[in-house]
């Protein structure tokens, strides 16, 4: 019982046991619920102050110029794109004002007057499409383009209207476009720009960068709905102009080959066009780079030659690439055609450079068999036995692969290689091409190659190989690009002249120019003679794999003895009775040589030759016959009088009439008062020589205005027909046994 009562009223030791148990639980779930909601919101922390760093350090910029622009409108100033220039500073690609008219549809939506009537007036004065204009104000925009390259006349218009009706929200700002005031001019060379002024083709494009230039903004401030604020004040950031790319090519002599060139591809029908390089040997700088067909840069997507202009669209891929493959094509670097035996002037270089043979060394003109394949020369029958100079000027193609036997394979194509045909040129302008030359060449490959066939080059290549034989045996690579200038003139960048590498040593170069010299004074180049000037250089006539398609082509430089200029004509597919180089193409660089030098006021060597000088024809109507007589006796001219003439009669009357240009020494038929006008049968000329020709016209009182040397082959008004005393008749002269 005792024990009982001692135990009344106490709680057993196990209860308190648990309930400590129980609240040593509850401690540590508090604890971890602590920690964990400790840990969450130290998440939250970091997590924030990445997001915090994120925008704030790596983003901040961005959201920085984002806020910026979405509590600001702002409109592009276009920059004025550099002009293009010629060596001596005339404009070939300018930039003339226009302007751009912007709108911020959201600001044009706020005006009193209805989207509709906006759209209607400004589609009126500008010439736009009313349903697309509206389309474009209604969408909900801080800025769209209205119409680029707007006449200032039109955008003036626009200024009277808006300020008329007080609309805002309607800009219009200083834009340019670009114009080539020589239209056909080089086209390909100075290519043309897209509708945003970005460089397409030519030196616009590879040079875009630089020409270009950095666009500028006008900002203003916007509320939160876009629109202007009242108070608010424009910011202007004045745009960077473009530089200017001033090239090596000279406009007057551009012009000179352009015409020559012209001239040739209508009198040969050449129905694939043709090409003009002219190149300074000493510093590799184009002088002019003409390829024809062209077109018109200002109008660059226009119909080329031969396609319909009603039906021609312009528009389609097929359009653009038939552009590309034809006009737009400059193929002076993209095309590649078999030299043909130009090439023989590079294998000649080899020769001497090898020491393995010498202008007087006995060679003979007869059939070559080479690994069962015969070569035989152009002309049947074979030259024979001749000196390895007269080889040359005869163009014997066996005498050239003999001559290929005795380099060697290896010898052969190190100096292809070093005379830079294994690799493009680097020339500044898009689109070079590589000629293809045999990789593993064969004895036979080498054999048919030293007479310059089975085998492709580029012009640019090939002229840039023969420079090196004119500047004295020294590979330089072509300029197109003489330097970049500022707005204000101050040259930024100058391009200098590249020296590739020396192939050969000056004295083989000096011999090489001395046997082309007698190429062209008495081998396959007689037609490309100038009188006056020694020219040198080689004839060329290649066939292609299609039947009937050759590339006739002639390679000169000039004077011979120093020369100042290297020429290259090529005339692709001739279908005209010739399509020799020597017949053709040679005449063609003989007269852009001879406009060339007297333009460069390079002297010539008289030494006996005539030279013939061109005079204008003064006006002497209304003098007396006696005066008349003497006027023209200054000009160097000849008078021609009626039988009884009066001389103190007024002349009414001349033939040829006044500025017309003829020959020094021409007749002018003088007619007084009352004395009836003369006419004469015109006489054959062909295949008489200069002076024969000009012998047998002035005796009947008629001019000759010849071009070429030789016997005649053509003149313009046909034998038998009756023109008036005076008449100046045009006869071509050439020399009918230098082809080749």
């Amino acid at each position: 019982m005792s024990v009982k009562k001692k135990n009344r009223g106490k709680k057993p030791k196990t209860a308190k046991k648990a309930k400590l148990k129980v609240n040593i639980n509850n401690i540590n779930v508090t604890k971890k619920r602590a920690l964990w909601i400790l840990g969450f919101f130290s998440f939250l922390v970091i997590l924030l102050g990445g997001r915090l760093f994120w925008l704030q350090v790596v983003k901040g910029d961005g959201l920085r110029q984002a806020a910026y622009e979405q509590q600001n409108a702002h409109r592009f100033i276009s920059p004025a794109r550099g002009a293009i220039y010629d060596r001596n500073g005339k404009e070939l690609a300018v930039s003339v004002s226009v302007e751009t008219i912007t709108a911020s549809p959201i600001t044009v939506q706020s005006n009193s007057v209805s989207l509709e009537f906006i759209a209607s007036e400004v589609a009126e004065i500008l010439d736009l499409d009313e349903e697309d204009l509206l389309s474009k104000l209604q969408q909900k925009l801080q800025y769209v383009i209205i119409a680029k390259k707007v006449d200032i006349e039109k955008g003036d218009e626009l200024r009277e209207w808006l300020k008329k009706y007080n609309i805002s929200g309607i800009y219009i700002n200083e834009d340019t476009k670009r114009y080539y005031p020589l239209k056909n001019l080089s086209s390909q060379v100075i290519g043309f720009t897209g509708a945003d002024n970005q460089g397409l083709e030519g030196i616009e494009a590879i040079m875009d960068r630089y020409l270009k230039g950095i666009p500028g903004k006008i900002l203003s401030e916007i509320d939160a709905n876009g629109l202007e604020l009242p108070f608010s004040t424009e910011t202007k950031i004045n745009a960077q102009d473009g530089f200017n790319v001033v090239l090596t090519i000279d406009e007057t002599i551009s012009y000179m080959a352009d015409k020559a060139l012209e001239k040739a591809l209508i009198d040969n029908n050449c129905i694939n066009g043709g090409s003009v390089i002219i190149m300074d040997p000493r510093n590799g700088e184009i002088l002019a780079m003409i390829s024809k067909p062209d077109f018109d840069p200002n109008q660059p997507f226009a119909a080329p030659p031969g396609v319909d202009p009603s039906t021609w669209k312009g528009t389609t891929e097929a359009d653009t690439e038939l552009l590309r493959a034809t006009v737009w094509r400059n193929k002076t670097i993209m095309d590649t055609y078999e030299p043909g035996s130009t090439f023989k002037s590079i294998v000649t270089a080899m020769g001497f450079e090898e020491n393995v043979v010498h202008d007087n060394d006995t060679v003979v003109c007869q059939p070559v068999t080479v690994l069962g394949k015969t070569m035989n020369c152009w002309r049947t029958p074979h030259h024979g036995t001749e000196t390895f100079r007269e080889g040359v000027y005869n163009s014997c193609n066996p005498v050239f692969v003999n001559l290929g036997l005795k380099l060697g394979v290896e010898r052969f194509y190190n100096y292809v290689s070093a005379f830079g045909f294994r690799k493009k040129t680097g020339i500044n302008l898009p689109g070079e091409q590589l000629g293809l030359f045999h990789l593993n060449p064969t004895i036979l490959d080498m054999s048919v190659a030293s007479f310059g066939q089975r085998f492709t080059v580029t012009p640019i290549q090939m002229i840039t190989a023969f420079s090196a034989i004119a500047n004295g045996g020294t590979l330089v690579k072509p300029k197109i690009i003489k330097e970049l200038t500022d707005q204000d003139g101050n040259i930024v960048k100058q391009y200098e002249t590249e020296v590739v590498r020396k192939v050969i040593s000056e004295k083989t170069a000096a011999r090489v120019r001395d046997l082309l010299r007698g190429v062209v004074s008495e081998g396959t180049g007689k037609n490309a003679n100038v009188a006056g000037y020694y020219v040198a250089g080689k004839t060329g006539t290649s066939q292609t794999t299609e039947e009937g398609h050759y590339i006739a082509s002639f390679l000169g430089m000039a004077p011979a003895d120093n020369p100042v200029i290297c020429v290259l004509v090529i005339l692709d597919n001739p279908k005209g009775p010739y399509y020799y180089g020597g017949t053709i193409a040679a005449p063609v660089a003989g007269e852009i040589i001879e406009d060339v030098l007297s333009y460069l006021k390079v002297q010539r060597r008289l030494e006996g030759e005539q030279i013939k000088k061109d005079v204008v024809v003064p006006d002497v109507r209304n003098m007396t016959v006696a005066e008349a007589k003497k006027a023209l006796k200054e000009y160097g001219l000849k008078p021609l009088l009626g039988q009884g003439a009066d001389e103190e009669k007024k002349v009414v009357k001349q033939s040829p009439l006044p500025n017309i240009t003829v020959p020094e020494g021409s007749l002018v038929m003088l007619y007084e008062e009352g004395r009836e006008t003369e006419t004469v049968t015109v006489p054959n000329f062909l295949n008489l020589d200069e002076n024969d020709a000009l012998e047998t016209a002035q005796g009947l009182g008629l001019n000759i205005r010849s071009s070429g040397t030789g016997n005649a082959i053509y003149q313009n008004i046909a034998p038998g027909e009756k023109v008036e005393k005076g008449s100046v008749i045009e006869v071509v002269f050439r020399y009918m046994d230098a082809v080749e």
